[in-house]
């Protein structure tokens, strides 16, 4: 027997758009070379936790009024965005860690 839901499934209200990143200015060798690996992984990174924080700021303007199907897509954004804070906390420390060896090896 089908589920049908008597209550019409209404959008999040539209996210609120993230504020831009700072522009860091990076000189390469090159102007024709592409950005390091490490590059495009922070700014993967970056972008995904501003998607995390729109749909938040999206889930909060909603005021509640939000069906099954919306609080389902809202878990799972929040876990991406969650993820998404996580590792980049992990690099952060990896790379401290790193720098700290560094600095450790030339004194």
């Amino acid at each position: 027997m089908p589920i049908t839901s008597t209550r019409e499934a209404r959008p999040l209200a539209p996210p609120t758009p993230a504020p831009k990143a700072p522009a860091v200015l990076v000189e390469s060798a090159s102007p024709n070379e592409q950005p390091s690996a490490f590059h495009r992984l922070l700014h993967g990174i970056g972008r995904e936790v501003a998607r995390g924080e729109a749909t938040v700021r999206g889930a909060l303007h909603a005021g509640g009024n939000m069906g099954a199907a919306e609080l389902l897509a809202l878990q799972a954004g929040v876990y991406r965005y969650s993820e998404s804070v996580d590792l980049a906390a992990k690099l952060v420390d990896r790379a401290s860690s790193g720098v700290r060896t560094v600095v450790q090896g030339q004194g």
